[in-house]
């Protein structure tokens, strides 16, 4: 099957829903939930692009195995040629986003893609570990499905020590037992973004939340599965796709991708999609062995880029709209902006630039400067809210709504909110998308998002630290210290 289109994305979401929770009630429905079908819709845009005819090679390539087209975030780089092409893909679907959904299928074709790449790291576990992984992520590539993943326990109390893993296994996912059909698993996962939009699972480890050496190997596992498979059940959050126009949120009526908490009530996974179990080393060095981070870095430093240019111009505008560009701490603020731009850009071509081929034979992204522009970004995000709040001052409160566009007081409105390069109703709807940047619920998340999801910003330093070989820089100081 080919790449496919938003309607036949649609039409499976409906054909094989997952159970879904939100506001207290079962969702019948995701594709005509009021908090969900946007997000849906969005999704559906995104493979509809596979198809436009002068995208066509910037977003598809021909499959090794059938030869049929398919999306290109599916390919297995071995030239940096391939990466730049793979780059370009992910670009365009993070522009059509403004770089505001992290979720979209491209951050897991890549982790798959990686992780069947190093199809013998599986088979060190068992050898039809290899060929599940393999054909599981073949699966994935010509039937175009969507993922999501969910890769933590929850958690009773954060105190080092407090609760190790031994004395969590009622709540932390484990497996309970081994039958001739599969692996029954039971317990809870955080945190499932797109799960709700999503057609497959994929749970794996990941290096961020290591394993003790003494761990029970009931937690010790990775698999995926469908998201309808029966006894998976998804709790989302309040949703912040409030059912209003475009003009009034703009991005939250357009991307919503939600997060949910996963329950799994003794769940059957097949063997053919377990990839490990039991293994706490291998569980423990996936991520590291197979480099899948250094691909999903890859996509996640390419929708930054697309974040950084969307923010950008929005405070442009709002600067044009308000006449406050020749300001001198206007226009610091916006440089601001501009050289988180440029990092990002750089780190993003230097990742490229310095990329080698892995023992699996796949061109992988240098690491550094992606960990480099992903720990950046943490706190970029949350400052370039804040000059949005700097930038918009009193014009990002009290702003009408549609309705009152058009109601008793609008001309009123009309008169009193033009500017000297703006009419009323572009100012509104321009400062409306930035107030659901900035200050929505949606906007918020956003942040949060950004803050805590490529991992905490004082864990990633420790890494870059210990990643960085210091000793060239220190041994040019001793050669100056040395000189007579």
């Amino acid at each position: 099957m080919p790449a496919r289109t938003g309607a036949e994305y649609i039409k499976a979401l409906r054909e094989h829903p997952p159970e879904v929770y939100l506001n207290g009630k079962k969702v019948e429905d995701v594709t005509t939930h009021p908090g969900l079908r946007n997000g849906v819709q969005t999704i559906a845009k995104l493979m509809d692009m596979q198809h436009d005819v002068k995208l066509r090679d910037e977003m598809t390539y021909e499959s090794p195995t059938t030869g049929d087209r398919v999306g290109l975030s599916f390919i297995t780089p071995r030239t940096i040629e391939d990466l730049e092409r793979r780059r370009v893909m992910m670009h365009h679907w993070a522009r059509a986003t403004c770089g505001m959904m992290g979720r979209s299928p491209d951050f897991m074709n890549v982790n798959m893609m990686a992780m069947a790449a190093a199809g013998d790291y599986f088979a060190q576990n068992r050898p039809e570990f290899k060929q599940n992984m393999q054909n599981y992520y073949e699966l994935v590539r010509e039937n175009d499905l969507v993922l999501t993943h969910t890769l933590l326990n929850l958690q009773r109390n954060r105190a080092p020590g407090a609760t190790p893993l031994e004395d969590r296994t009622d709540i932390a996912l484990s497996v309970v037992k081994e039958t001739d059909a599969g692996i029954v698993v039971n317990g809870a996962r955080v945190l499932a973004t797109l799960a709700p939009l999503s057609e497959e699972i994929a749970l794996y480890p990941t290096a961020s939340h290591m394993l003790p050496d003494n761990a029970p190997s009931p937690t010790s596992f990775a698999f995926a599965i469908p998201c309808n498979t029966p006894g998976l059940k998804f709790q989302c959050r309040e949703s912040f796709d409030h059912g209003r126009s475009h003009f009034d949120h703009p991005l939250g009526s357009r991307f919503e991708e939600m997060d949910a908490v996963a329950f799994f009530d003794n769940v059957l996974v097949p063997w053919d999609r377990v990839f490990l179990l039991g293994d706490v080393a291998l569980c423990n060095n996936m991520q590291m062995a197979t480099n899948r981070h250094l691909h999903s870095g890859h996509q996640i430093v390419t929708r930054n880029v697309a974040k950084c240019e969307f923010v950008l111009g929005l405070a442009n505008l709002m600067t044009e709209t308000l006449g406050s560009g020749d300001q001198t701490q206007v226009q610091t603020l916006i440089a601001e902006i501009i050289e988180n731009l440029e990092v990002t850009q750089s780190c993003l071509r230097a990742a490229e630039v310095d990329a080698k081929i892995d023992e699996w034979g796949v061109m992988c992204p240098a690491e550094l400067p992606l960990q480099v522009a992903r720990n950046m970004f943490i706190r970029m995000y949350p400052r370039m809210g804040e000059i949005l709040h700097l930038l918009g001052s009193s014009s990002l409160m009290a702003i009408p709504s549609e309705a009152d566009m058009e109601g008793p007081l609008a001309e009123d409105i009309s008169r009193y909110l033009e500017t000297d390069t703006s009419s009323a109703r572009d100012r509104v709807q321009l400062f409306r998308l930035a107030w659901d940047v900035s200050c929505s619920a949606f906007g918020a998340r956003q942040i949060l998002y950004e803050r805590f999801f490529q991992a905490d910003s004082v864990r990633n330093a420790v890494i870059l630290y210990n990643m960085t070989d210091r000793e060239p820089a220190s041994n040019i100081v001793r050669e100056f210290l040395a000189q007579d």
